[in-house]
């Protein structure tokens, strides 16, 4: 599939789901598909305020300017920003999420035809605020608190799960398991942890050539690999329940992760388009309808709902780039995403922000925002949004989004 193909595809898929985007928007929807795990080219190996009601809509304030104010490496809010990182060395962390880990991926070939993503974590070390380096681990979950995280080995799927000490570095507990996993979640009360399990390796990719295309691009495969979950009460000492939950209608990484509530599971991953809605499951492992506070989100934005249950993070709505003077260098262009009622999934407000990340109050939260014009090569950075304000606190250095490879870095949040 070529680019043009790949952008007519993916605004097909995204209108169904979020009204016009605006100008400027074709370049993001080529940076969320290459985090989401349907990739393109790879050519190389490599957020305490006031609680917002929501029986009103919220309008936005100030968006006549640019809004965007520096941030001290500490602020008296309890914000710990560093924007002049990326990725970031230092604690990045505001109200009640932290930025746990960050991780890099590389392409490794099998072979001419096969490849798999592989990933590089940061850790934080909670006594520091730094962040480690730790190639041990395919794949990292961290539990709220900050103190432990779940660990796969290098190979995928990994036949045992490790708990391991943030502080210390070492694995406390070894989980041993019957079936090949892939994937780890904790539940919000950090208690339980759902593993996913594969077949095969979850990023695995294959080469796509178009007729007349000698490089060709690699892209997710399209075998069905996710054989089901486990789920594991970590005060117990066995291995689990195991669960058959095949994989959804295309291939690639498809995790199970918690709702709120921890009594069900949401299968997320997949591509844009019909797997934007996840299926849900009970714990019983019976596919079931969504809680009625969850059936209007979307897998493939992190922050979902408000600590109180009563908004819910939704995708990307607009994107406007700022007038200015004849003469004068293009300022960055400014997204709006949009803020829902879980109950109705109708529309509350709008808040600043291209991609939603994790919230850090009832009114606050961490998203990605662009830094750059709407028709120049998208970058972006971490940033710390208000519901019912235009102003963006920078939290993170910017990132680039090369053209032929993958995103610099990707976060992991997790509450503190």
């Amino acid at each position: 599939m070529n680019v043009e193909e790949l952008v007519r595809d993916s605004l097909r898929e995204l209108a169904v789901e979020e009204a016009s985007a605006g100008p400027g928007f074709a370049d993001r929807v080529l940076a969320v598909r290459r985090r989401r795990r349907t990739r393109r080219l790879v050519a190389v190996a490599a957020a305490t305020a006031a609680v917002v009601a929501v029986s009103v809509a919220v309008p936005l304030l100030n968006e006549g300017h640019d809004g965007t104010r520096p941030a001290r490496v500490t602020q008296q809010d309890g914000v710990s920003a560093h924007a002049d990182q990326s990725p970031p060395s230092d604690l990045i962390a505001a109200g009640r999420s932290a930025l746990a880990a960050y991780y890099k991926t590389a392409l490794v070939p099998k072979n001419k035809k096969e490849a798999t993503l592989e990933r590089t974590y940061w850790l934080l070390d909670p006594d520091t605020g730094k962040y480690k380096k730790d190639t041990r681990w395919s794949f990292v979950a961290v539990a709220p608190g900050l103190k432990t995280a779940a660990v796969l080995e290098r190979t995928l799927p990994a036949a045992r799960i490790g708990l391991l000490d943030l502080t210390t570095g070492e694995v406390e507990r070894w989980i041993p398991v019957g079936q090949g996993v892939g994937g780890l979640a904790f539940s919000n009360g950090g208690t339980e942890l759902v593993a996913t399990t594969y077949s095969e390796h979850p990023d695995s990719l294959e080469k796509f050539t178009n007729p007349g295309d000698s490089e060709g691009a690699w892209t997710s495969m399209n075998r069905m690999t996710r054989t089901g979950f486990l789920l594991l009460d970590l005060a117990g000492r066995g291995g689990g329940i195991w669960h058959q939950a095949p994989s959804p209608s295309t291939g690639g990484r498809a995790d199970f992760a918690f709702t709120r509530d921890g009594k069900h599971l949401f299968g997320v991953g997949g591509g844009l388009g019909t797997l934007v809605r996840p299926t849900f499951y009970d714990l019983s492992g019976k596919e079931t309808a969504a809680p009625a506070n969850e059936k209007h989100l979307r897998w493939d934005v992190p922050a979902r709902l408000s600590p109180n249950g009563k908004l819910a993070a939704l995708g990307l709505a607009k994107e406007v780039q700022p007038a200015i003077a004849p003469g004068d260098r293009p300022t960055a262009g400014k997204s709006y995403s949009s803020i829902k009622d879980p109950l109705t999934g109708k529309e509350i407000t709008k808040v600043r922000g291209a991609e939603l990340l994790a919230w850090v109050d009832n009114q606050r939260l961490i998203a990605w925002e662009r830094t750059t014009g709407l028709k120049e090569p998208y970058k972006d950075r971490l940033v710390l949004v208000t519901i019912g304000s235009d102003t963006v606190v920078p939290l993170s250095g910017v990132r680039d989004h090369p053209e032929t490879g993958q995103v610099q870095w990707e976060p992991v949040f997790a509450e503190r």
